[in-house]
């Protein structure tokens, strides 16, 4: 399996937040169609937040990059937040 986090901090992530959490289930529904998806997690943070995805490999966890970038440049360019750092690796546990 694998594993990506995406970071939002900086100028107007409270803004993207809100947008995301306004917007749960086309979210959901997007990610699903993701082929190998398996979990999905959004936090806020102190100075924004973080989203977790957990696919059964790296194609799909580049895909779900792609479907989430995709998604906020059509849903919320307006916003003007800066774009996430991503980090991913493979899992070494993963717990449900």
């Amino acid at each position: 399996m694998h594993a990506v986090a995406r970071s939002c901090a900086g100028p107007r992530p409270k803004e993207l937040f809100d947008l995301l959490e306004r917007n749960k289930s086309p979210i959901e529904a997007l990610l699903r169609t993701v082929k190998g998806f398996t979990s999905y997690t959004m936090m806020r943070t102190g100075d924004g937040g973080m989203t977790f995805t957990v696919c059964q490999d790296k194609a799909s966890t580049d895909e779900s990059v792609a479907v989430a970038r995709d998604w906020i440049a059509k849903n919320g360019a307006n916003i003007g937040a800066q774009p996430p750092q991503v980090t991913d690796g493979t899992v070494i546990m993963h717990l449900k």
